[in-house]
């Protein structure tokens, strides 16, 4: 049965909302083909951030983020979608081929395509989440395939992971490359990528959160100062392998927990540096099963009520990231 046609302008739609996904540093480093009948996912060497990930695994789990946020999105404009992954053995940045099916629209595909504008990286001290238990035991499911797994890191691991991500810091204090890297990533003059100020935290914020990536100090007012400490839970993604599928499909899995996260109305904070420099990745890697190979860790905690919600990080325009290979008038 040939493959059913979408609208251009549905795709185009779909896509706008997608790249909201995360990424490292905001880099976005996807490029996207709208074919008659398919809609084609590569990667873009020339959006890797280099010095922080040179084996583009990082790039790579940002774009299986955009793949998955791209069917919840036309899942919610009724479409279901068919990916095959890899499609190109001679091509390994064509990520993905995904083909569509018409299906009926549900309350939750929806409520879910929402939380796509909802989310937001929250560096910022977090309460505790509430029922802790019932909302961890949702994440599980996102692992779906099998080949991703995620992990609740026990409290009691918080010290050892809070020491890791330290370790990680310190290791790179005088990586002149990787300090260049980060300061151009957030300037304050980048307009469609990068981190801007409003979603950085300041030195005294950054005191009471003792499980994140150290980025440029930028002085502003300090926020949460009822909040003490950080009190999010810790999740820790993770592969059997670090082959490009799986690899790929943590970042499908990363995005599915930030957005039942968002839906239980939890704020989050994706975590890699830990996972970059190979001594703090073992010290995670001990804290679970003997074959898990760690990826990304996600602080999930709940923002006070009170307060500004940070504006949304800016992105790169479509036709920035979108090339149509169809005839105009579909």
């Amino acid at each position: 049965m040939p493959a059913t046609q979408v609208q251009s302008e549905v795709v185009v739609a779909a896509l706008q909302l997608a790249c909201r996904a995360p990424s490292l540093h905001n880099s976005q480093p996807w490029r996207w083909v709208a074919t008659e009948h398919s809609v084609e996912l590569f990667a873009d060497p020339a959006r890797l951030v280099r010095s922080t990930d040179p084996s583009g695994r990082e790039s790579l789990m940002s774009c299986g983020a955009v793949l998955d946020h791209f069917r919840v999105a036309m899942s919610a404009a009724g479409w279901k979608t068919t990916v095959e992954r890899f499609p190109d053995q001679d091509d390994p940045l064509h990520l993905a081929t995904i083909e569509f099916t018409a299906a009926p629209v549900s309350e939750e595909q929806t409520r879910r395509a929402d939380a796509i504008l909802l989310r937001r990286t929250d560096r910022l001290p977090l309460a505790a989440p509430p029922d802790w238990a019932r909302l961890a035991s949702t994440f599980s499911e996102d692992a779906g395939s099998g080949a991703v797994r995620v992990h609740v890191v026990a409290d009691e691991f918080r010290c050892s992971v809070a020491k890791a991500s330290q370790l990680a810091d310190a290791l790179r204090l005088y990586d002149s490359d990787y300090h260049s890297e980060l300061s151009w990533w957030t300037a304050d003059f980048v307009a469609s990528d990068g981190i801007p100020p409003s979603s950085l935290i300041t030195a005294a914020e950054s005191d009471r959160v003792d499980v994140g990536r150290t980025f440029p100090v930028f002085a502003q007012p300090e926020r949460r100062r009822e909040l003490d400490d950080d009190h999010s839970k810790i999740l820790a993604l993770s592969t059997e392998t670090d082959s490009g599928d799986s690899v790929l499909r943590c970042g499908e899995t990363l995005s599915a927990v930030l957005l039942d996260a968002t839906m239980a109305g939890m704020s989050t904070c994706t975590l890699t540096h830990i996972t970059e420099v190979p001594a703090s990745r073992d010290i995670v890697a001990s804290l679970l099963p003997s074959d898990a190979i760690p990826q990304a860790l996600v602080r999930i905690g709940l923002a006070p009520a009170v307060g500004a919600t940070p504006p949304p990080t800016p992105r790169r325009p479509i036709e920035h990231v979108l090339q149509i290979q169809r005839p105009s008038n579909t």
